[in-house]
């Protein structure tokens, strides 16, 4: 387990390099420098990881809190490398890191990651997209819940006149902002219906607890972005949704 266990380190002092310059930016009010390195670092250290428990298990490693809270830093951080550069939103990887700093801390709990775990003989091919698909969502879900947190943090400057400084040079304006949370949302709500598919699709067919949840999950997020999208909805009343719902969403990993 050592080597494996390793990799989780690896990773969450790589992400945490991300957190020292979003202090420096924070603390100094000058640009801390791009965190998008040290979250690509992480993110391969991840990899690693998520291989290592993977080939323990013969199937998705989601079989553990230690697992679980990996796989979400995963899918936080491929977001954040994805979708950072499409939208040009550089900052975003500041507020990202503190939270897969928190993740593998987690996971890094003594016991968090089982040992002499059982490898899987036969695997449902339908409950390991359910799984995977699920907690992959929660990462595009999860970063815009992140974006809205910036929203708050740059609505908040706006009204104080504090105008000045490298954090404010780094963020977008208002409105790519709200278009990139909006988007980013979308994009995991269009992932979580593909989990909540495959989850209908199971052998076993049984509609479990995460399964409720995930579907209750997927309502809500539809409600808000088709309101959003229909109706119009003020970016901090988006702001204040997509946070919110994100911290509901995890909700599903409270029976493991």
């Amino acid at each position: 387990m050592g080597m494996g266990i390793g990799w989780v380190v690896i990773a969450t002092a790589l992400a945490a390099a991300g957190c020292v310059f979003g202090v420096l930016v924070a603390r100094a009010e000058k640009q801390g420098g791009n965190a998008f390195f040290w979250m690509l670092g992480a993110f391969g250290a991840q990899l690693m990881a998520l291989g290592w428990r993977g080939e323990l298990r013969g199937q998705c490693p989601l079989g553990d809190l230690g697992e679980v809270c990996l796989f979400l830093a995963w899918s936080l951080t491929l977001f954040y490398l994805v979708t950072g550069s499409t939208y040009r939103l550089s900052l975003l990887g500041v507020f990202t890191a503190p939270v897969v700093v928190i993740l593998q801390v987690v996971s890094l709990v003594p016991g968090a990651f089982k040992s002499g775990v059982d490898k899987a003989v036969s695997v449902d091919p339908w409950r390991e997209a359910h799984a995977a698909l699920s907690v992959l969502s929660y990462g595009a879900l999860g970063l815009a819940a992140v974006a809205g947190v910036m929203f708050f943090i740059l609505d908040y400057r706006l009204k104080s006149h504090k105008i000045g400084g490298g954090l404010m040079q780094g963020m977008p304006s208002v409105s790519r902002l709200v278009t990139s949370m909006a988007r980013i949302a979308v994009l995991g709500w269009v992932i979580l219906t593909m989990g909540i598919g495959a989850g209908l699709l199971m052998v076993s067919g049984v509609f479990n607890l995460h399964l409720m949840v995930a579907t209750i999950t997927w309502v809500l997020y539809a409600v808000v972005l088709g309101v959003y999208y229909v109706r119009g909805l003020p970016g901090r009343q988006l702001a204040i949704g997509l946070t919110s719902l994100f911290v509901f969403s995890l909700l599903i990993f409270a029976k493991l």
